[in-house]
C-alpha cells in the first residue's frame, strides 16, 4: 500500500498555520486577502513540486490535477479549502488539501499509475467571513451562482471580491466547472464533538445540514434614555433582544437537529444614554430536515410580524444565503466505511452540522465526506485540534477511497 508520509504532511499543516498570523500570533487569512495570497502561493508551490498541473479559475479556485496516463478521463477530486476565519485555528479547511496532496504524492513516489486522473481543488472564500455567501468559490464551480455575480460580490470591508482576485494574481483563465470530477471525497475535522465523545476515529458523513442566512433589520426610534417612559419607547435594541431569546427556545423545539444563532448585532447609535434606533442581525438556521428547515423560517417570519406589531417597530429582512440539506453518495459512504473497518478503525455514519464545499459538488458528481475527531469538539477557534494519529489515519482512508475509486 503506499505510504502517507506523515511527517511531510503534519509539517506542512503546521507550516500552514503560521501565515498570516499576526503581531499577537492570532492566524487570520480572510478570503482573497494579502494572507490569503501567501497561503495560496506556498501551496501551489507544493502542488507543482509534486507534478501537479496547476491552474486558476476565474472565481480563483486553485486546481491541481494529475493524470499521468494522460487519458483525459473525468478526475476523482479532492479538496476544501485555505480561508479561514478570524483568530482561526490551523486544521478547518487545510487539513483536505494537505491530505489530497499528501495521497497524490504517496502514489506518485509507489510508481502507482492511476487508470484515472487525480485533482486537487483549494476552493475560494469557503468560510464566507469576508465575501457572502460561503462555499462561494465551490458553489460557483458547480454551476450554482453565475461567475460575473459572484466576482461583483462587495465584501463587508467594501472591496470586490473580482477586484481583490485580480490584485492577488488568483484572477485565473479558467471557466468554473472546466475539469468535471468523476467524484469528490473531501477529508475534515469534525468541528463538533460527536466522535470524541463516542470514541469512534472516523466518521463517514452521510448527509449535510441545511443553511438559511438572514440579515434582519430592526428600525425603532432614538430618544433620550432618561426621559422617555418604558411604556412609550420604540426601542429596537429591545426587540432585537426578544428576537434572539425566541430563536433559542424555537431551536430547542426541533427534535434536537434544529440550530439558530444570531452572529452578528448592531445598535444605532451605539450611545449608552440613548434608545436605540436600529439594530441589525444575523440569523443562521440549520437542520438536515428540508421540512423542518422551512417551517423555521416560516415560523420566523410569523415572529418577525408579530414583533413589528408588538414593540411598535419596522421589520425587514434581506436572505443571504440559502442551502438545502444534502445526502451523499451512498456508494462513497459505504467506501470510506470500508476503508476503516479495514484498517480496524472504529466508524459511524452521521450529519454535518457544518456547511462544507462536498455540499456544491455533490451536485456536480458523487461525493462524500470524512470527518476525524475534534479535540473537545472546538473549531473556528486558535485552540482547534485534532491529534495527529488522527489526521494521518483520515489521510490514510482518504488514500483507500480515492485508490477505489480511481482504480488504482
Amino acid at each position: 500500500m503506499p505510504a502517507i508520509d506523515a511527517a511531510r504532511f503534519l509539517g506542512r499543516l503546521a507550516a500552514l498555520a503560521e501565515i498570516g498570523r499576526d503581531d499577537k500570533g492570532r492566524l487570520t487569512r480572510l478570503a482573497a486577502s494579502e494572507a490569503d495570497r501567501a497561503g495560496r502561493d506556498v501551496v501551489a508551490g507544493w502542488m507543482r513540486e509534486a507534478g501537479l498541473d496547476v491552474r486558476v479559475d476565474r472565481i480563483g479556485n486553485l486546481i491541481g490535477l494529475w493524470d499521468p496516463a494522460g487519458t483525459g478521463s473525468r478526475p476523482v477530486m479532492m479538496g476544501s479549502h485555505l480561508d479561514t476565519v478570524i483568530d482561526a485555528g490551523a486544521y478547518d479547511g487545510c487539513t483536505g488539501v494537505l491530505a489530497g496532496l499528501a495521497v497524490i504524492e504517496a502514489l506518485r513516489h509507489a510508481g502507482r499509475i492511476p487508470p484515472r486522473p487525480l485533482a486537487l481543488a483549494a476552493f475560494t472564500n469557503e468560510e464566507g467571513v469576508r465575501y457572502a455567501p460561503d462555499m462561494l468559490g465551490s458553489l460557483v464551480y458547480a454551476g450554482g451562482l453565475p461567475v460575473e455575480a459572484a466576482l461583483a460580490t462587495v465584501g463587508i470591508d467594501g472591496t470586490v471580491l473580482g477586484e481583490e482576485l485580480a490584485r492577488i494574481g488568483y484572477a485565473g483563465p479558467e471557466a468554473p466547472g472546466f475539469l468535471h470530477p468523476h467524484s469528490y471525497v473531501e477529508l475534515h475535522v469534525e468541528q463538533g464533538p460527536v466522535l470524541e465523545r463516542d470514541g469512534i476515529a472516523v466518521g463517514a458523513v452521510e448527509d449535510l445540514q441545511g443553511i438559511s442566512w438572514q440579515e434582519v433589520t430592526i428600525e425603532g426610534a432614538a430618544n433620550h434614555a432618561g426621559t422617555t417612559p418604558m411604556s412609550l419607547r420604540r426601542d429596537a435594541g429591545v426587540a432585537a433582544a426578544l428576537l434572539v431569546a425566541w430563536l433559542r427556545e424555537r431551536a430547542r423545539a426541533g427534535n434536537g437537529r434544529s440550530v439558530a444563532t444570531v452572529g452578528r448585532l448592531r445598535l444605532e447609535p451605539d450611545a449608552i444614554n440613548v434608545i436605540p434606533a436600529r439594530a441589525v442581525l444575523t440569523v443562521d438556521l440549520r437542520d438536515p430536515d428540508a421540512g423542518r428547515l422551512a417551517d423555521f423560517e416560516a415560523d420566523l417570519a410569523e415572529r418577525l410580524d408579530a414583533l413589528a406589531r408588538e414593540e411598535d417597530v419596522t421589520v425587514t429582512v434581506r436572505r443571504l444565503a440559502r442551502f438545502a440539506p444534502v445526502t451523499f453518495d451512498a456508494g462513497i459512504v459505504r467506501a470510506i466505511e470500508a476503508a476503516a473497518r479495514a484498517r480496524g478503525l472504529s466508524v459511524r455514519r452521521m450529519t454535518s452540522g457544518a456547511g462544507h464545499d462536498a455540499q456544491m459538488m455533490a451536485r456536480l458528481c458523487p461525493a462524500a465526506m470524512i470527518f476525524v475527531p475534534s479535540v473537545g469538539g472546538i473549531s473556528h477557534n486558535p485552540a482547534e485540534r485534532t491529534e495527529e494519529a488522527d489526521l494521518v489515519a483520515g489521510a490514510e482512508v482518504l488514500r483507500d477511497v480515492v485508490m477505489g475509486l480511481s482504480g488504482v
